[in-house]
């Protein structure tokens, strides 16, 4: 479980985050929306430590990720997939490199062949068999953001974080990204949190969806009920997303 409790988090004198409460319960896969800039991206670094907060609590598995040492702290990203809005691929490595990098670079005892076979796994997990080789000059957009799905999801991660899956592809693509969450989800059993804009995704993938609208958590429920909602805050964003 991840709970989160009364977050703030500012930038110089922009006050971003202003006391965010949310319980993400294990296995579950949550939506987070709201309009650009309100702190959807902000809120998941948070969940994996890379950014800290100014006040309030963020609690993985009931640690204080704020009262972590280094050590602690990289113990527990390894049961964390992080894929990237920009899909933070190296240029100059090539996809079969890309994928094993969190083994390389957590000097995992896991021999060569075993991270080859691993990296294929992962590879044709997300449909992108064969292309070990290519580097990602090679790759359309939604074949990149698959290659960092296939990292994230190369170290068995029990959470996965998934910063705005779908921007920039096209529907059939971003059809497809959604597919491979829900999948990833139902046959992995993971824990995902998945921040959107889109609401086509929220519809498909979500199991709950958490709103910010100023700083704070609007609404969290079911998907079905907020698109149910009458309230004039929600009806005015999902009409705003869904042109």
């Amino acid at each position: 479980m991840i709970e989160i409790e009364n977050l703030h988090k500012s930038f110089d004198e922009k006050q971003v985050l202003k006391g965010i409460d949310l319980k993400i319960d294990t296995g579950e896969t949550i939506a987070i929306i709201g309009s650009s800039g309100c702190g959807k991206s902000v809120l998941i670094k948070h969940i994996v430590g890379l950014l800290s907060p100014d006040k309030g609590v963020v609690k993985v598995e009931d640690k204080d990720i704020s009262t972590l040492g280094p050590n602690q702290l990289y113990q527990l990203r390894k049961k964390f997939g992080f894929l990237f809005q920009g899909s933070a691929l190296f240029d100059s490595m090539t996809v079969e490199e890309n994928v094993a990098l969190p083994l390389v670079e957590n000097k995992s005892k896991i021999s060569e062949k075993d991270i080859e076979n691993l990296v294929a796994e992962k590879l044709e997990l997300v449909g992108l068999q064969g292309t070990q080789k290519l580097k990602p000059a090679d790759l359309s957009g939604g074949m990149k953001k698959r290659a960092a799905l296939a990292r994230a999801l190369i170290t068995v991660p029990e959470y996965i974080l998934y910063d705005e899956p779908t921007t920039g592809l096209d529907p059939i693509m971003s059809n497809n990204i959604d597919n491979l969450i829900k999948d990833l989800s139902e046959k992995l059993n993971v824990t995902s949190v998945v921040v959107t804009h889109d609401m086509y995704s929220v519809k498909k993938v979500a199991s709950s969806v958490a709103m910010i609208y100023e700083g704070k958590i609007y609404f969290h429920g079911k998907p079905k009920e907020l698109l149910n909602s009458k309230d004039k805050v929600i009806v005015d964003f999902i009409a705003r997303t869904c042109k």
